[in-house]
């Protein structure tokens, strides 16, 4: 494989791999404080803060991988009574409301992390700035209407049928529970 693919493919997937990071990171993070509280009576000051914060990245980086699944929760039982086309219309343009969403979501965290956060706001026990805390704020909500923007190219132009990852394990399970009977 080249290193272009590799880069490429890398880089699609970014969110996934930095989520996976942080989710190990937090759960052995707090697997070593409950170990070192229950033998050694210690907890690093840190540790929890730290946790936290990495949990809250791990959580919004998820929604960024949801939104690239298209597996965002979405009241679409309506659309089963009209044309396909209709449906993709009405998609379209739902997801287009949840970019403009997004985007001034990520205008208002860009301006308040940026401009109105006071800058000797610092963590309690690590001492950062919580400026990197908030971060991923405008960073999550960017990286979501780009793969919200990106299904819709793919859904609209080129006619790719994207299906959320839940709806195909179900579909295989039935066809599973079907061939076995």
């Amino acid at each position: 494989m080249s290193a272009k693919k590799i880069a490429t493919k890398f880089l699609g997937n970014i969110e996934e791999y930095l989520s996976e990071a942080l989710l190990a990171c937090f759960v052995v993070l707090l697997f070593v404080q409950i170990l070192l509280r229950q033998f050694f009576q210690y907890s690093l000051p840190w540790g929890e803060e730290l946790a936290t914060y990495m949990f809250v990245w791990f959580a919004y980086l998820g929604a960024t991988v949801a939104a690239k699944m298209s597996a965002h929760n979405r009241v679409t039982v309506q659309f089963k009574l009209v044309p396909p086309v209709v449906r993709k219309i009405c998609l379209a343009f739902a997801d287009l409301l949840w970019v403009c969403f997004n985007l001034y979501f990520v205008y208002l965290s860009y301006d308040f992390v940026f401009h109105r956060m006071n800058l000797f706001w610092k963590s309690q026990t690590l001492g950062l700035p919580m400026k990197y805390f908030y971060m991923i704020l405008p960073i999550a909500f960017a990286l979501m209407s780009i793969r919200i923007l990106w299904n819709n190219y793919l859904t609209l132009v080129k006619g790719v049928e994207l299906v959320d990852p839940e709806a195909e394990e179900i579909e295989k399970l039935k066809h599973a529970t079907a061939t076995e009977q």
